[in-house]
């Protein structure tokens, strides 16, 4: 679809579910800077494109931090996004990131597991023994110079999980704002949610979507992936 504030690549779509390409730097959902947002500009769409009368309903299943960008479904029915948020609550929702990080870690793959507390007043979040569980697996695609391109398997969803589970190590992302004191104004978080994949909620067959990484620094910079 293309509503003229952007383009939001559809991945795929029927009955029951749309996937989408999320773009970078715009909010999932309706926030405090009533900046266009991914549900609305989606939900337009929908109406404009089967013209249907009223509102259109569009569940929001799961979410991406406004700088991020990738793959993302939502569901087009009240059943479909019951079922999708079941398979969220017991972990069959499965969601791949690739990361470039700054530094080399010792152990090219492993399991993380911290405890993460956010603080809702600064809308940030530390590790902290009385937070939430967040688990994750990483494995080292390629380095370059002092960057790692890493490919993660989140386990659990919280916020800002990836991007404070490898900062907190010392691991900051490439352009974090947020988390990486070495970033530069205006540079870009290198965080793609690449590839989703779930029980098709009425089917029961198991389905994946998968996007290739930008061509942009740093992404560019590795050729491995």
């Amino acid at each position: 679809m293309e509503d003229g504030w952007t383009m939001i690549p559809i991945l795929y779509e029927d009955n029951h579910l749309l996937v989408v390409v999320k773009p970078k730097n715009i909010p999932v959902q309706a926030d405090d800077s009533k900046d266009p947002d991914l549900l609305t500009l989606l939900k337009s769409d929908l109406k404009e494109r089967y013209q249907k009368p009223g509102n259109v309903y569009l569940g929001l299943i799961h979410r991406l931090d406004r700088p991020v960008s990738g793959v993302m479904v939502f569901a087009k029915t009240s059943k479909a996004a019951s079922r999708l948020s079941e398979q969220v609550r017991t972990h069959q929702f499965e969601k791949n990131y690739y990361a470039v990080i700054e530094g080399t870690l010792e152990k090219k793959e492993g399991t993380w597991k911290d405890y993460l507390l956010k603080d809702s007043k600064t809308n940030t979040v530390h590790v902290d023994k009385n937070g939430k569980e967040a688990i994750l697996d990483y494995k080292v695609v390629e380095t370059v110079d002092s960057y790692s391109l890493v490919k993660i398997a989140l386990k659990t969803g919280r916020s800002h999980q990836i991007r404070v589970q490898f900062s907190s190590r010392g691991y900051p992302l490439y352009g974090d704002q947020r988390y990486n004191k070495n970033a530069k104004a205006g540079e870009q978080i290198a965080l793609y949610a690449y590839k989703l994949s779930f029980y098709h909620p009425i089917s029961k067959e198991r389905v994946s979507f998968e996007n290739s990484l930008p061509n942009t620094y740093p992404w560019n910079l590795f050729h491995k992936n």
